[in-house]
């Protein structure tokens, strides 16, 4: 089995087309397994597919984009469906990060951070992660340093995507400097 393939299709179906799957997520983002699983054994590639399959996948997955709930699954974070998925609000810690691609700067300096095709503008809880996110549109990504604390404090609402992604429906320019 192929579990890094698997965990793509996984994300694609669960964060991005899950009407190509004929999945009806519920508005927290949580679809029955046994859908999952039969919808994806539609496929010839997939035909052999285990339940097992799926729940390696969500307990190994590097970057923690799963979770299951008894028999439901849902993708934590990452969504680009037109159906907002409801997240529970948190408070964040002190300070959280972003990467991203320099000729952006100026645009987020002036009118903040936005979610642009997804869901919830995605921080990172460390710098390198933040970098990483950021070197996938430039060599040289800038490092934004969030002041949550503050942005919290003064009512803005973030959610846990998991233990090193939090999520933000927008982040205003006072809360963001350079680093």
């Amino acid at each position: 089995m192929d579990y890094i393939k698997l965990s793509k299709a996984m994300s694609y179906a669960l964060r991005h087309a899950p009407w190509e799957y004929e999945l009806e997520l519920d508005e927290y983002g949580w679809v029955s397994i046994e859908q999952l699983l039969y919808a994806f054994r539609e496929e010839k590639k997939w035909y052999e597919l285990d339940i097992k399959d799926i729940i390696y996948v969500v307990d190994n997955c590097d970057k923690k984009r799963f979770e299951t709930d008894g028999k439901r699954i849902r993708a934590l974070y990452g969504h680009s469906i037109p159906q907002k998925i409801i997240k529970e609000s948190m408070q964040p810690p002190d300070i959280l990060y972003h990467g991203t691609a320099r000729r952006f700067l100026t645009m987020i300096m002036e009118k903040g951070l936005i979610p642009k095709g997804r869901q919830y503008v995605h921080l990172a809880v460390d710098k390198d992660m933040a970098l990483q996110v950021g070197k996938r549109r430039d060599s040289e990504p800038d490092l934004l340093v969030i002041n949550a604390r503050k942005a919290w404090n003064e009512g803005v609402k973030f959610y846990k995507g998991n233990e090193r992604v939090w999520l933000a429906d927008f982040i205003e320019p006072i809360y963001i400097e350079i680093e």
